[in-house]
């Protein structure tokens, strides 16, 4: 029997609360090689019209790939991620995932997720997901 998850069109991911403090998104956007001042400098993102230093685009794809494999398990495989930004993740939020299947065609789940926070959503994002080989649809 396979840890793959067993689903139909409609079927709700778990929702997954990430608490997001400083040190996360400056740890994330330097371990993506993200550069970007706005990312780890408060002054400088104060500069560009930012209360603080938010979160890159790198740790967002990076979350929703966590969010993904936490429901899919070890024989889950990421097939494409299209996403979209809406407002800023700050140091203090907390970003809220929710998703639901929307798309099975053969082993390919399609699914419709959101990233939110207390300002409103972060990101939208369409992705599919499939079972490895092995593991069963």
């Amino acid at each position: 029997m396979s840890d793959f998850p067993q689903c139909e069109v409609g079927t709700e991911l778990p929702t997954l609360d990430i608490p997001l403090d400083r040190t996360m998104i400056t740890a994330c956007a330097i371990a993506s090689q993200d550069f970007e001042d706005v990312h780890h400098d408060p002054g400088k993102a104060n500069e560009r019209g930012t209360p603080d230093i938010f979160m890159s685009i790198n740790t967002t794809n990076g979350l929703i790939d966590r969010y993904l494999t936490d429901w899919t398990g070890p024989h889950g495989r990421i097939r494409s991620v299209g996403l979209r930004l809406g407002v800023p993740n700050f140091p203090g939020d907390t970003m809220t995932f929710t998703g639901e299947v929307t798309e099975i065609t053969g082993d390919v789940i399609t699914i419709k997720l959101t990233g939110r926070n207390a300002k409103g959503v972060h990101v939208t994002a369409t992705a599919q997901v499939e079972p490895t080989r092995g593991g069963g649809a």
